[in-house]
């Protein structure tokens, strides 16, 4: 639970706090689980919840972005964007939490958890067509940063690795 609460944090003393509220919660609300699933589950719900939540309370960064700003070759892509280059699972983790708060929130709801872009306006009370700028531009940003020669030399280095 640490590591999803990490994926919304700015930082790991926010995600520690994150996670405590969140067993808190748990906690609380423990005879409200069901057994309709697992607990495991139903405790990751309640996790990004709680993230969510509190990105919505401290609203760091307003979202208020529109698709109808973004030209349709960046929609569409390139057949570059198609290419993959392998990157180190520690250094992708590193490059989405340094996404821009906005579009991390819109990333991981969508790529990790799965959730709908209409499920993500309705959480975040923002336009569908918002959330899938915020995507799209948060894909952008990360293909940019795996795209840079020198991103695997320095997160060694940064990392004590070298």
């Amino acid at each position: 639970m640490y590591s999803v609460c990490l994926r919304y944090s700015r930082d790991r003393d926010e995600a520690e706090d994150l996670l405590q509220d969140g067993f808190i919660r748990v906690f609380e609300h423990i005879s409200d689980f069901r057994k309709e699933g697992s607990l495991v589950g139903w405790i990751k719900r309640i996790m990004i919840n709680n993230a969510v939540n509190h990105y919505k309370k401290i609203n760091r960064i307003p979202i208020h972005e529109d698709i109808a700003e973004i030209n349709e070759t960046e929609i569409i892509g390139t057949d570059q964007d198609n290419e993959t280059n392998p990157v180190a699972p520690e250094l992708l983790m590193d490059l989405i939490n340094s996404l821009p708060q906005g579009y991390r929130m819109v990333f991981n709801l969508y790529v990790f958890e799965g959730y709908s872009h209409k499920e993500i306006s309705e959480w975040l009370s923002i336009t569908e067509s918002t959330s899938k700028t915020q995507l799209l531009k948060a894909r952008k940003w990360l293909r940019k940063k795996i795209s840079n020669p020198l991103l695997e030399k320095n997160h060694t280095i940064y990392n004590g690795k070298h």
